[in-house]
C-alpha cells in the first residue's frame, strides 16, 4: 500500500460527504435540502438544471466513496463548481465571509486532484479485480 492512495481516499471521502449532503438535499430534499423546486427557485434555473445539478453532486460522491468511475464523478463536480464559481461566488471576490468562491475552489481543486491522481488502491474495483479496466477507475 503506498501512501499516496490514503491521501486519495481521504480527498475521495471528502468529496463524498460534501457532494452527497448537497447532491442528496437538492435531489431528494434529504437533510433540510431546498429539493429540486426550491433550488432551481433560489438559483433562478430552470427545474431540469436543478435535476442535472443534484444528479452529478450524487453521482459524483458515490463515485468518490466507491471508487468506481472516479475521473467521471471527479469530472461531475469539477463542472458543478465551477458553474458556482462564475454563477454564484464570483461576482463577491474570494473571501467566503463575503459570499466569495473560496470554498468553490477549494472542492474544485480537490476534485481536480482526483481526477489527475485517478482512485488509488482502496477502491471497490481493487477488491473485486486487481486489473480493472481504466474507464472503471
Amino acid at each position: 500500500m503506498k501512501k499516496e492512495s490514503f491521501a486519495i481516499f481521504f480527498l475521495r471521502f471528502v468529496l463524498f460527504l460534501t457532494f452527497f449532503y448537497h447532491g442528496t438535499g437538492i435531489l431528494f430534499d434529504w437533510f433540510n435540502g431546498p429539493g429540486p423546486a426550491g433550488f432551481a427557485g433560489y438559483m433562478h434555473f430552470p427545474l431540469l438544471i436543478a435535476v442535472l445539478v443534484g444528479i452529478a453532486e450524487t453521482a459524483g460522491s458515490l463515485a468518490m466513496i466507491s471508487g468506481i468511475l472516479t475521473r467521471i464523478g471527479a469530472l461531475c463536480i469539477m463542472i458543478v463548481m465551477l458553474g458556482a464559481i462564475f454563477i454564484l461566488h464570483l461576482p463577491h471576490g474570494f473571501n467566503i465571509m463575503a459570499g466569495g468562491y473560496e470554498y468553490a475552489l477549494t472542492e474544485f481543486t480537490i476534485a481536480l486532484s482526483v481526477f489527475i491522481m485517478g482512485p488509488g488502491e482502496f477502491t471497490l474495483t481493487g477488491l473485486f479485480a486487481k486489473n480493472a479496466p481504466y474507464i472503471l477507475r
